[in-house]
C-alpha cells in the first residue's frame, strides 16, 4: 500500500468503487484490445491526480528507475520477467544482454541496471550488460549509488546479431532509449526488445496521446464516469522554432486558445484554479525541453536561458515539433507537505512496481522531473480490488494499463515489428 504519510483528497474513492463495481466489463473490453497488440517488455507512467481528473501525462518505454521501486515490488516481479521471457521468446531462452545508455556516469542510473540485472537473474536467466559503440573486448565498470560495481562490455553487430565477446544472448533488453537512431542497427536478427524503432528518435508523444485519449474515454465509457476525468488535452505543434516570431505567436494563439477551453471546463465542474499547460518536446525524454506556461504572453515573453532551453534535446538534437498539453495539478503529498506524483512500472501489461517522485522546491503545477526530485516507497504488489482495499494502487493501476494498451496502439500505428517474438492474446 501507499506509505504512511502520503496524503491525497479523494474523488478517487469513488472511482475506485466504479472501477470494482465494473471489473467484469472492464476486464472484457481490456482483453479484447489487448489480444491485436504486441506490447513490450517494460513501460512505466508518470500520473498525475488532480482530484479531479487522473491522467497518464507521461509514457516511457525504457524506464530507468528500477532502483526507486519498493522491495516487495521487486520481488513480485521477478516472476512477471520469467513469464514475460518464456511466453514471448521461449523455454529456450537462457540468456539475457541489457542494453544500457551510452557512457553515462550517473551512479543513479547504474543503481537501475543493478535492480533491473537482479530482478532478471532471480526470474532464472543467464545476464550481461553492455554499451553499444564500445571498441570489441573492452570492459567498463561503473560505480553505482548503492549497488556495487557494474561491469558493462561492448556490444557489437555480428551477423545481424547484437552480441558481446562470449555471450551470445537470446534476448536483448534495450534500457537505451534510441533518442539516436543506431542506423547502422536495423534491420537486426536479435530479438531486441523493446524495439529500436519504439525510440525517441522517431517515437511521438502526440501519437502516444492519440490513443490514450481513445482508450481512457472508452475506459470512462465502460465503468460510468465522465471521460473529462482521465484524458489530457493535448494538441501537436508543427514547425517549431523559438528563435522565430512567427512561429513564437503561433504557439502563443494556440495556448490561449488551449487555456480557454480549460477554463469553461473549470467552471463547468466548479473548480476555482487557473488552468496551466505544458510545452513539451514531441520526441523527448529526462523532462529535457519541457516549460510551463499560463498565458500566450508567457510564450511571447520567454526569455533567452528559456528559449535556449527549448531548442535542444537529450544528444544535443533539435527541437523541431512540440506538443501543448493541459496541465493537470498534482493533489497528492508526501511527508511535510511535499508535492509528490506516482510513477507506476509495468512488466508486459502487469503491474509490477513504482514509486512516489516528490520534490519540495515545485509545486502542485509544476514538473517535479527536474534536479532535486526525491524518490519515495509506493508499493503496488498487494494491489486489491475489493472497496475495502486499496482505491488509490487501483485506480493508478488501470491508468497505467490504459498507457500501455496505448504504447500497443502507438507501436500498430508505427508497424513496429518485435523480432522472434510470439504474440499473446493475453497478460
Amino acid at each position: 500500500p501507499f506509505s504512511s504519510g502520503v496524503k491525497v483528497k479523494y474523488r478517487q474513492l469513488a472511482v475506485h468503487k466504479q472501477i470494482v463495481s465494473h471489473l467484469d466489463a472492464v476486464d472484457a473490453w481490456f482483453a479484447n484490445i489487448r489480444k491485436d497488440l504486441d506490447v513490450p517488455f517494460y513501460s512505466s507512467y508518470d500520473i498525475r491526480d488532480f482530484g479531479h481528473k487522473v491522467v497518464t501525462v507521461d509514457a516511457n518505454i525504457y524506464p530507468a528507475g528500477f532502483n526507486n521501486i519498493c522491495p516487495t515490488d521487486k520481488e513480485a516481479s521477478v516472476p512477471l520477467v520469467k513469464r514475460y521471457i518464456e511466453r514471448h521468446y521461449g523455454a529456450n531462452a537462457k540468456k539475457i544482454l541489457v542494453l544500457t545508455e551510452e557512457h553515462t556516469g550517473n551512479p543513479y542510473y547504474w543503481d537501475n541496471i543493478a535492480s533491473l540485472k537482479r530482478m532478471i537473474v532471480e526470474a532464472g536467466f543467464q545476464v550481461e550488460i553492455a554499451f553499444p559503440r564500445m571498441r570489441t573486448g573492452e570492459a567498463m565498470t561503473m560505480a553505482s549509488a548503492s549497488a556495487g560495481d557494474v561491469v558493462a562490455y561492448a556490444a557489437v553487430i555480428r551477423d545481424g546479431r547484437i552480441v558481446v565477446e562470449g555471450f551470445e544472448p537470446d534476448v536483448v533488453i534495450s534500457n537505451n532509449d534510441f533518442s539516436e537512431a543506431y542506423a547502422e542497427w536495423g534491420p537486426i536478427k536479435s530479438a531486441l526488445n523493446p524495439p529500436r524503432e519504439l525510440g525517441w528518435y522517431q517515437r511521438k508523444k502526440s501519437t502516444f496521446f492519440k490513443h490514450y485519449n481513445r482508450l481512457a474515454t472508452e475506459f470512462a465509457q465502460a465503468i460510468e464516469v465522465d471521460p473529462w476525468e482521465f484524458t489530457v488535452e493535448t494538441e501537436l505543434f508543427e514547425n517549431f522554432d523559438m528563435g522565430d516570431d512567427a512561429s513564437k505567436e503561433a504557439l502563443a494563439l494556440r495556448v490561449e486558445a488551449m487555456i480557454a477551453r480549460l477554463k469553461v471546463q473549470y467552471e463547468k465542474r466548479g473548480i476555482k484554479e487557473d488552468p496551466v499547460l505544458f510545452v513539451k518536446n514531441n520526441s523527448g525524454t529526462y523532462g529535457l525541453a519541457v516549460m510551463r506556461v499560463q498565458s500566450g504572453d508567457d510564450v511571447r515573453a520567454l526569455n533567452y536561458k528559456t528559449r535556449k532551453k527549448m531548442k535542444a534535446a537529450k544528444g544535443g538534437r533539435d527541437v523541431e515539433e512540440v506538443i501543448i498539453q493541459e496541465g493537470v495539478p498534482s493533489i497528492v503529498q508526501s511527508e511535510g507537505g511535499v508535492t509528490a506524483e506516482p510513477t507506476i512500472y509495468l512488466v508486459g501489461c502487469q503491474l509490477a512496481g513504482g514509486f512516489l517522485r516528490t520534490h519540495a522546491e515545485k509545486g502542485p503545477t509544476e514538473s517535479l522531473n527536474s534536479p532535486g526530485a526525491v524518490y519515495k516507497r509506493l508499493c503496488v504488489a498487494d494491489l486489491k480490488v475489493s472497496v475495502e482495499g486499496n482505491p488509490m494502487e487501483n485506480v493508478y493501476g488501470w491508468i497505467a494499463k490504459l498507457g500501455v494498451l496505448a504504447i500497443g496502439l502507438e507501436s500498430a500505428e508505427m508497424k513496429v515489428q518485435y523480432q522472434n517474438y510470439t504474440r499473446m492474446t493475453s497478460c
